[in-house]
């Protein structure tokens, strides 16, 4: 008889800064944490695919699907946002004219989130999908999580 090991559940990264959780395979979703990276000057953001096992423990600390890769989330704290709102947040946290697309947050959600919706559900369409998740540079590794 085969007797089954389990494995020990992966730990939810203690951090004070934001955490970006994104589709590890999809090209759009790359190039929207290339634009982060490149104008987060300060280095506050760290970064986990949704499908990595850190990304998948945030998850399910904030009691989210596991299998939904179409939203992209934003940890901050002990507080999680996604889609349009997440995306809205990281934005605010950008210096110049960036700042201003938060002024879109008085925008009904149900909007905002349909509109979000409409990209995240053609974006391999349009885009196009990797067959793996990006691999960071030895720079950035360390703002990777798992």
């Amino acid at each position: 008889m085969k007797t089954q090991t389990t494995q020990p559940p992966t730990q939810v990264p203690q951090t004070t800064q934001p955490i970006v959780l994104f589709d590890g395979v999809c090209n759009l979703c790359d190039d929207a944490v290339q634009t982060i990276i490149k104008r987060d000057k300060q280095e506050k953001f760290l970064f986990a695919s949704l499908q990595s096992e850190v990304g998948q423990a945030l998850l399910r600390k904030f009691n989210r699907p596991v299998d939904d890769l179409d939203s992209f989330v934003m940890i901050e704290s002990d507080t999680h946002y996604i889609k349009s709102t997440a995306a809205l947040r990281v934005a605010r946290e950008f210096g110049g004219a960036w700042r201003l697309l938060y002024g879109f947050i008085i925008v009904p959600r149900f909007i905002r989130d349909a509109v979000y919706d409409f990209i995240a559900k053609n974006r391999y369409r349009w885009y196009g999908k990797k067959d793996e998740c990006m691999m960071p540079t030895p720079e950035l590794k360390a703002r990777f999580l798992g």
